[in-house]
Formats: C-alpha cells, structure tokens, sequence
C-alpha cells in the first residue's frame, strides 16, 4: 500500500523576521548612501577663493584641531568627515607644522598628502658675510614673510634664548642663505645662524694652527670679524691675519680702521677723519692694544679660517692698492713708500 503524502503548509513569516529584513534593508541603504556622499566628499575639491590661501599649523596640532582650523578659514568643509579620512587613511599622526599654501582647488585626499608630506611654502633670507648686528635686525624686520618677534627683545634676551653667554650678538651669526616656512618666527632663524656659527667655528677652532696669540675661540671669531672688514681680495685673507697675528705677538697695536668705524656707531657719516682715530672708544684700536670687546661684523668660513690659520710671514702693516688687493710690508719705512704710492699718487 503507498504511503500517503502530507503536505505541509509554509510558515507565514514573522514579524519579528519582517522587521529585520526591513532594518537590513535601510542599513543597506544608508551604506550605500554614505558610501556615495563619502566618495563625492573624496573627489570633490574644496571650493577657493581669493588663491593663493595660506595658513600655518601650529607645532602640536592635531588633526582635529587642523581641520577645524581650516573650516574656520573657510578652507574646507566637513571638518568631522576631514578628520575621519584622516584616521581611516593613516594620515592623522603624520600631519606636519608649518606655513602652506593653496594655490588651486584641492581634494581632501590632496590635501591630506600636502599636509603629511610637509608641502610648505617657504620663503629665504640672505645674512652677508661683514654685516653687523644692527643690518642683520634691519634685514630681518623689513622682510614680510618672518613673524618679527625679535623686536620686542633686549640684546640681553636674546642672547639667554641662544644659550649664548657674549656679551653682544655681534657677529654670533653666520653669513648664509636660510630657507624657513612663511611666516616663521625670526627667533627661528636666528637660532640657526647660531648653531650654524658655532659649528664653523668650532672647526675652525679644532683645526687651528699652533702658537696662536688667541685664547679662545671667541677671541677668534673677533679677530676674524676684523679679517672680514679688512679683506678686500679673498686671496690676502691669510696675509692680513698674519699682520694681525703678528702685531699681536709683539704688543702692537692693530691700528685697523674698521674697529674705530665700528666704535663710533651710527655717528659715523662715512667719512673717517684724523679726529676718529684719536678719540677713544673700547673699539679704537690706534687708543687700545689687543681686540676690541666683541666681534664687529659676522665673518664667513673664509675669514674664520684665516684667523685661525694665518700666512706664515713677518709682515707688520698693509695698505690698499686700490684695486681690491693689499701690498704688506714688513718696516714702517717700506710700509710709507707704499703708502706714498698707493694712496697718495707717489708724492
């Protein structure tokens, strides 16, 4: 006998079930939906106005804290959604400090790879070898991309943020072009012109030759600053720092005329007068044996390693011949003749 077949009837769906496929259903949605505005967000550039913007992040930023800075500035949108990509991509711990700039539209992802590559705008400053202290502020004040804080700080406040311990910032700075990010503190660069002094020195220093009449690196650094002033063809550098180191050895006195220009400041008009040589400053050197008390003008590798190095002669004086270079002599009866010949057309 065949067994009969029973038919079970489909079990209506719950409502439980009904409800979960809904829900299912709207997160699919919502997905999809956030996965389309999120990829409209990545490849839609932020609007720009004005270009070229720029703007700084400070040292310390966060991610968050940049995006909301931009938002404020109009720079981007969604700064929630910024800050997310961020962290989704890895991007947010390599966020960098410093100035940029944004010269076309960007997407958040161009954007996120301009900040983690450190893609700032930078600007340079030139400090020339035989400036003083008072052309490295004016050069420094008058250029429009450094933030001027130096301005507002003594000679004496300065110096405690270098860690120096001079007496004067005079020449404590080396000659050289600085590249730094717009709109960087002035403080910022000086500091490096700083390291940067105190490591050439302090080669020179260690490379010196021996029996010099300096005590200290400062002291050659002095005298180099005197080289420096005094030079007017590279290739008498070593000449003039024997006459200096020779001078020096004997208890002469320098008789160099930039010391005493030096000395009198802003008074002098240019024109250098019998009266200047006579009148005592700590800077005269025709009043005053020895180097004067600090550094007159920032000198270049060149000139540090002259004083550390200089000729091998017995020269005592030199004068200028009129076409850069010097004639040295080792009397005061040859160093007239020269002088008669030089300076004064042979009378």
């Amino acid at each position: 006998m065949a067994k009969r077949r029973t038919h079970r009837k489909p079990r209506r769906q719950t409502n439980s079930g009904r409800v979960l496929g809904f829900l299912l259903l709207i997160l699919v949605l919502l997905l999809a939906a956030a996965g389309a505005y999120i990829g409209r967000y990545l490849s839609t550039p932020f609007p720009l106005t004005d270009a070229p913007r720029a703007f700084e992040l400070s040292r310390g930023s966060t991610m968050r804290m940049a995006a909301n800075q931009l938002a404020a500035e109009g720079l981007v949108t969604e700064p929630w959604l910024l800050t997310l990509v961020a962290r989704v991509n890895g991007s947010a711990a390599r966020i960098k400090a410093g100035s940029y700039e944004i010269s076309t539209p960007l997407t958040p992802l161009q954007l996120l790879a301009k900040l983690t590559d450190g893609d700032v705008s930078s600007a340079t400053l030139t400090l020339l070898e035989g400036w003083n202290w008072r052309q490295v502020k004016a050069a420094l004040a008058r250029h429009p991309e450094l933030r001027h804080d130096t301005g507002k700080l003594s000679d004496a406040e300065l110096l405690a943020l270098l860690g120096s311990d001079a007496a004067s910032p005079e020449g404590l700075f080396f000659p050289d072009t600085y590249h730094f990010a717009k709109q960087s503190s002035d403080i910022q660069v000086l500091k490096r012109a700083h390291q940067a002094m105190q490591k050439q020195l302090a080669a020179a220093w260690e490379a010196r030759a021996a029996n010099l009449p300096l005590k200290s690196p400062y002291e050659a650094l002095t005298l180099a600053s005197i080289i420096e002033k005094e030079t007017g063809a590279a290739k008498d550098r070593a000449m003039i720092a024997s006459v200096f180191h020779n001078r020096m050895r004997i208890g002469m006195r320098l008789q160099t005329d930039p010391t005493v220009i030096y000395g009198l400041g802003e008074a002098f008009d240019g024109n250098l007068r019998k009266v200047h040589l006579e009148t005592d400053t700590p800077y005269n050197s025709y009043t005053r044996g020895g180097l004067p008390p600090t550094p007159i003008a920032m000198p270049g590798m060149g000139s540090l390693l002259a004083a550390t190095n200089p000729a091998q002669s017995k020269a005592l004086y030199f004068v200028a011949k009129g076409d850069g270079s010097s004639y040295f002599s080792t009397t005061l009866t040859e160093h007239n003749q020269a002088v008669r010949r030089y300076l004064l057309g042979g009378k």
